[in-house]
């Protein structure tokens, strides 16, 4: 088997943002720039997550990713298969045609049992297991402060109440009634 790219920082990035949510929705570009990954390839996996209802996306200011079910209802196998990666080490793809004319290899069956064992091994391994690994060797995760940020850094400067007519008919009426 040839785990790719694809798998391991689908991997990653879900341990990423399972240690992380309970702050909120974790943005891409924070997981990305953490991890070291292209935040346009995060993007294009956590479509493929969330399609798969792994994680849930909100949007605005605020917003970002969270787990669509509990870190102990997620395994590795959930998260590889949702982002297309083969989990196959024959050289016919499952398929049982290794030669090209419809006939086995003499090894089929040792890599279609190797396939099953890499399954059962990954579907044996959830988020939360990961997570608490990483929280067992020391990983430090910052915790965000509950302060809203100010859109603009200019202060915001009240009017002031003035009790003056607004209009040159108004101040007519105030005229002719003393």
């Amino acid at each position: 088997m040839r785990l790719t790219t694809k798998g391991r920082f689908a991997v990653t990035a879900m341990i990423d943002l399972a240690l992380r949510q309970n702050n909120g929705p974790v943005t891409l570009a924070a997981i990305s720039q953490r991890q070291q990954i292209s935040l346009s390839y995060l993007e294009q996996l956590f479509g493929k997550l969330r399609r798969h209802e792994l994680v849930e996306s909100t949007r605005g200011p605020g917003g970002g990713y969270t787990l669509g079910r509990k870190a102990a209802d997620i395994t590795v196998a959930d998260i590889i298969v949702s982002v297309d990666e083969p989990i196959d080490a024959t050289q016919c793809g499952g398929k049982e045609n290794c030669h090209g004319d419809g006939g086995r290899c003499m090894t089929h069956e040792l890599w279609a049992a190797l396939n099953q064992r890499m399954v059962e091994f990954l579907d044996s391994v959830n988020l939360q297991k990961l997570v608490d690994e990483q929280i067992a060797k020391g990983i430090q995760v910052e915790t965000r402060p509950n302060v809203k940020k100010a859109i603009s850094s200019t202060p915001v400067v009240k009017p002031i109440r003035v009790n003056a007519p607004n209009s040159v008919f108004a101040l007519g009426s105030i005229l002719s009634a003393k």
